[in-house]
């Protein structure tokens, strides 16, 4: 009997040993159930998505594209990049607004309007002082033969681009108003189909329009080369982006002066390129690029005065409503830091 309540005891003995024994394996299956899933965590970690929106059609974001270059850097710092096309910089303010658009650039229509509207972004970088960058094309057989003749014709432009700035002070100089004439809001696509079927007495417009169609002789100009009115082109960053990813912006820009440089050295190659993308005579588009200056810097002195007074004649014609002091939406360390 005293050797039965032995053999019980060491039953209950032998049956606590092992619950620790799984209790421990359970607990120690746990902790390397834990620990792989944080080592997951890492290796599974959300890449940065970069959005990039191109604007227009002649610039080094298209050839950034083209070459893979920004997805080959980005691949270090474990981002990707989004890409976005526009044919103009209002729409990109928009999606800009909305958290869609991280990087790209603007004319200084939209940049203007979208810092006096106190929208989120910083001017990273001047890509040209613009000049003789828009024109107003009129049909060869017009009867317009000077921006005077444009009082009460009908002008088409895409609102609140570098084009309508450019209008306004071209108007301006000649002793007109944007009220002398009427006003048609057109983007560039709808404009160049316009002008095409006579629909507009006059467009404002920019290249590669300008170029092809005065080298075909089926528009000429009657204000272009006008060199005292610039039109600057900024490269933009949505602020909460910038102060997120330094990293990934700095590494956006060194790319981007890659594409520059590449550009200024290999102009047939990037004509070819621009030309299958617009679709026009590769020749119209080898001599447009040969007279281009590709460049990446930080905001000039000229620069920004050009800025400023396109400000304040957009707010004195009203279409602006909050008076802007531009240098306080320019930011030139970034572009300083890629040139060091």
């Amino acid at each position: 009997m005293k050797k039965s309540k032995q053999t019980k005891a060491a039953y209950v003995i032998s049956f606590a040993v092992l619950l620790l024994i799984l209790a421990a394996g359970c607990s120690d299956t746990g902790g390397n159930k834990a620990s792989s899933t944080a080592a997951d965590g890492v290796a599974a970690k959300e890449k940065i998505k970069v959005n990039v929106a191109i604007n227009g059609s002649l610039n080094a974001l298209v050839i950034l594209k083209n070459k893979g270059w920004l997805e080959e850097e980005f691949k270090a710092l474990n981002a990707e990049v989004v890409w976005s096309e526009f044919s103009s910089g209002p729409p990109i303010l928009e999606s800009l607004s909305a958290k869609r658009v991280d990087l790209s650039l603007l004319g200084d229509g939209a940049t203007i309007s979208g810092a006096s509207a106190g929208l989120p972004f910083q001017v990273i970088a001047l890509l040209s002082k613009g000049a003789k960058f828009n024109a107003i094309l009129v049909p060869p057989d017009s009867p317009i033969q000077s921006v005077k003749d444009l009082k009460g014709k009908k002008v088409g432009l895409a609102k609140g681009t570098t084009a309508h700035v450019y209008l306004l002070k071209v108007l301006a100089t000649y002793g007109l108003s944007i009220d002398d004439v009427e006003l048609i809001n057109l983007q560039p696509d709808d404009g160049a189909a316009a002008f095409a079927s006579g629909q507009l007495d006059a467009w404002g417009t920019w290249d590669p329009h300008i170029t092809n169609l005065t080298k075909t002789n089926k528009a000429r100009t009657i204000a272009w080369d006008e060199d005292n009115i610039l039109a600057p082109s900024s490269l933009i960053g949505r602020t909460e982006f910038l102060n997120e990813h330094p990293k990934v912006v700095t590494t956006f820009l060194k790319s981007y002066k890659r594409a520059i440089d590449w550009m200024n050295t290999n102009q047939e190659e990037t004509a070819a390129i621009f030309a299958d993308r617009v679709k026009i005579p590769k020749d119209i588009m080898k001599s447009l690029v040969a007279n281009l200056s590709f460049t990446v810097s930080g905001y000039t002195n000229e620069a920004l005065q050009a800025q400023q007074q396109s400000a304040d004649q957009l707010l004195e014609h009203g279409f602006i409503k909050k008076k802007l002091d531009f240098q306080s939406v320019v930011n030139n360390e970034w572009i300083e830091k890629v040139a060091k």
